[in-house]
């Protein structure tokens, strides 16, 4: 059941639709308003992989969004939830949330969420998780690092999915084969190979200013930079970006000094149970990690 399809906000008379009718350069448009980095190709992207919606005022105009991703029968993540700017403050992001969960039902819930929008998360009884570190930048020349002993790194191909998938599916937690699928037809991806089998992953595309690296899957901090440093390589002296949960080590110092410092940050929340591993669970422990987000709207 939808939570309200119309509500009134001061002198706007706002109503939901589905998003799949809402014109791209109207969604584009949108997130400018807020200084969201993402093309109208981006928005195409995520809206092929979710279902959403937008509120629009008496005359048509998208003042509002937000999406949810289903990747399993039990968990669903939810992201681009914005609000134009002239209607912030006025409860049209409580309104959008409300709906968005009444379509969720029981399902657990995960979110990255701005520094401006936590605090609504957490009056709907989000919480909070970890912080997500987007680091960007014009990319410089990397260091040097050699590969991790037996490994070499390979161009991936679609014939690829399934050994990626599975490494992603222990690393995020639930099947994102839909998500890579997609992704891989837009990006450029390495796989780090020891012993014949892929140990790490990483995809790189168009997004933004720029390119962003993501996601990327390994078990230690050696491994993630294998497969980012060609990325990094190959996009010196352009703007480049990756989100990482990932604070101290190798891996974030690798980053920095590749020209990609940390610039903002979002939060991971969670709603009915725990989204992301323990904090017991660290690089190198055994299993692979997720050191690059697909997105924050997709984790």
């Amino acid at each position: 059941m939808v939570k309200s399809s119309s509500i009134q906000l001061d002198s706007f008379e706002l109503t939901l639709s589905e998003m799949e009718n809402a014109d791209l350069d109207a969604l584009h448009a949108l997130s400018l308003a807020v200084g969201w980095p993402h093309r109208a190709e981006d928005w195409q992207i995520v809206r092929e992989m979710g279902r959403g919606v937008v509120a629009r005022d008496a005359i048509g105009r998208v003042l509002g969004s937000a999406m949810w991703f289903d990747f399993a029968p039990d968990f669903t993540t939810i992201g681009m939830v914005i609000t134009s700017p002239r209607l912030q403050m006025l409860g049209t992001g409580r309104w959008m949330m409300e709906h968005v969960l009444a379509q969720t039902g029981s399902r657990a819930l995960g979110l990255n969420a701005t520094r401006a929008a936590k605090r609504l998360y957490q009056s709907l009884g989000f919480r909070a998780e970890k912080l997500d570190y987007q680091c960007n930048g014009e990319a410089v020349s990397p260091p040097i690092v050699p590969l991790p002993p037996r490994t070499r790194l390979r161009a991936l191909d679609q014939a690829d999915l399934a050994e990626i998938a599975t490494l992603d599916l222990v690393a995020y937690g639930a099947d994102r084969m839909p998500v890579l699928t997609r992704l891989l037809n837009v990006s450029k991806g390495l796989a780090l190979i020891r012993d014949g089998r892929t140990v790490a992953f990483s995809l790189c595309r168009r997004f933004g200013r720029g390119h962003v690296i993501g996601p990327v899957v390994a078990t230690s901090d050696e491994e993630a930079i294998a497969v980012v440093r060609p990325h990094v390589a190959d996009h010196v002296g352009s703007f480049l970006r990756i989100d990482t949960r990932q604070q101290a080590g190798a891996f974030p110092q690798f980053l920095a000094q590749s020209g990609l410092p940390v610039y903002d940050t979002v939060t991971s929340m969670s709603l009915r149970r725990a989204w992301l591993p323990e904090d017991g669970a660290q690089p190198g422990g055994g299993g692979p990690l997720i050191y690059g987000l697909a997105s924050q709207a997709l984790g």
